[in-house]
């Protein structure tokens, strides 16, 4: 059956079936992002959803030095969205790129607008991803603070250790909020164990 990962992903977070599945799925287009190539740029409103089934991303701004700080890494199976540019169709101050070439499926904000209003299962599966960025956006917003250089990388490892095989380690240095000589450090301590 085409786009078997999209249906499991979207049966993951909300029980549909049927034709309400048939009706959701049918408005996902197949999409290939290269490496290296721009899902979405600066200064652009964003236009797309898109669900990553093979791949990694990485999202990026740059501080007020003109440094780029790595924000998040999209790895196989997530909804890849600048939220905030995406439903309140604002000019987007993030970056987000492919490390690899990816491939997935994608949805226009008009059409995922179209869904919303036409389909209860749909509006249900959106809401639930949603909460769920707002989720995974607190909980990092909050490791920031009060968990330790070292508990950061070890999350990492732990919920998305694809990372590892694409990002470069500056970007996970800047991701984790730590300097490229630490992470070399945590790294070493972390192998020795």
């Amino acid at each position: 059956m085409a786009k078997e990962a999209l249906i499991a992903f979207i049966q993951s977070n909300i029980p549909v079936g049927g034709s309400a599945l048939t009706n959701i799925i049918d408005h996902f287009d197949k999409r290939t992002i290269k490496k290296n190539e721009f899902f979405l740029k600066e200064g652009q409103i964003s236009n797309d959803y898109f669900f990553l089934e093979e791949g990694c991303m990485r999202a990026f701004t740059h501080d007020p030095d003109g440094n780029e700080v790595t924000t998040f890494f999209y790895a196989r199976n997530k909804y890849v969205f600048e939220v905030s540019s995406l439903f309140m169709q604002t000019v987007s101050t993030e970056n987000i790129q492919a490390l690899t070439d990816c491939h997935g499926y994608s949805i226009t904000f008009e059409t995922l607008n179209k869904l919303f209003h036409s389909s209860p299962e749909f509006r249900e599966f959106g809401r639930m991803m949603l909460v769920k960025s707002f989720a995974v956006f607190k909980q990092r917003t909050l490791e920031l603070i009060n968990k330790s250089a070292e508990e950061r990388y070890e999350n990492l490892i732990n919920t998305d250790r694809e990372v590892f095989k694409y990002a470069q380690l500056k970007h996970i240095a800047s991701y984790l909020g730590i300097t490229d000589t630490s992470l070399s450090r945590i790294r070493r301590e972390s192998a020795k164990k």
